[in-house]
């Protein structure tokens, strides 16, 4: 047999496993339907919101919960407070010997006053691959939940576009004490279900089948994150 018959073979072949796995499908919700009429279940079922939707713990110890979440996800936390975020991110990038870096592009002008090297707005145009060879980026956050130590970022001016989170080896993340809640139901509040949302906890990070934990996968693997408390 030719080698362009071969190849016509397999694709035919391929085909039929895909209309095969199609018709698997339909079989197979065909007999939960007719399972569900023979129990007689109802058609429509309310689903139960009885979880915890909201905490009365005080804000100091939702954000102690937040950080011991992101220590122990091997993120490098700081809090500071308004007056010393500028010098907080300059000291973060300088230990690192951070010199080139991408922000934000509505990132808060506070941010970066400190900062001694080249520091550029991302253009949400440029090729996302680019951002590979910057040493750091720098970014707000929309609302991160304590309780699982997860930060969500929104597609937005001072969030950045997907990319900026997870093309970077090195993210800095700004999170402030008013957009910290304690549910993952007060966190999924806050998004907008319209706009792309990037979450994580703590820097990118899989194990192999022997737990062996590889870090840098897919998104960042040095994540810092600078926390700025109210008052």
């Amino acid at each position: 047999m030719s080698a362009h018959t071969a190849s016509r073979s397999t694709s035919r072949g391929g085909a039929r496993t895909a209309a095969d796995s199609r018709a698997a499908k339909k079989e197979i919700l065909q007999r939960i339907k007719r399972a569900q009429k023979m129990a007689k279940l109802p058609k429509d079922v309310e689903i139960p919101r009885d979880y915890q939707q909201t905490s009365s713990l005080p804000a100091d110890e939702v954000r102690d919960v937040l950080v011991d979440r992101l220590e122990d996800y091997h993120a490098e936390v700081h809090v500071t407070d308004a007056d010393g975020l500028a010098q907080t991110v300059a000291d973060v990038l300088k230990d690192r010997e951070c010199t080139d870096i991408v922000h934000a592009p509505g990132l808060g002008e506070d941010v970066l006053t400190s900062f001694a090297g080249s520091a550029r707005a991302d253009d949400p145009a440029s090729d996302p691959r680019d951002l590979g060879d910057i040493d750091a980026v720098v970014t707000e956050s929309k609302v991160s939940c304590a309780l699982t130590g997860t930060i969500a970022l929104e597609s937005s001016e001072s969030n950045g576009r997907r990319a900026v989170a997870l093309v970077p080896d090195r993210h800095v993340c700004i999170v402030r004490d008013e957009d910290i809640v304690y549910t993952v139901p007060e966190m999924i509040s806050r998004l907008d279900p319209e706009r792309p949302t990037t979450l994580f906890s703590g820097p990118s990070a899989t194990s192999d089948i022997e737990l062996e934990r590889v870090e840098g996968v897919h998104g960042p693997r040095d994540l810092i994150v600078v926390i700025v408390k109210q008052g």
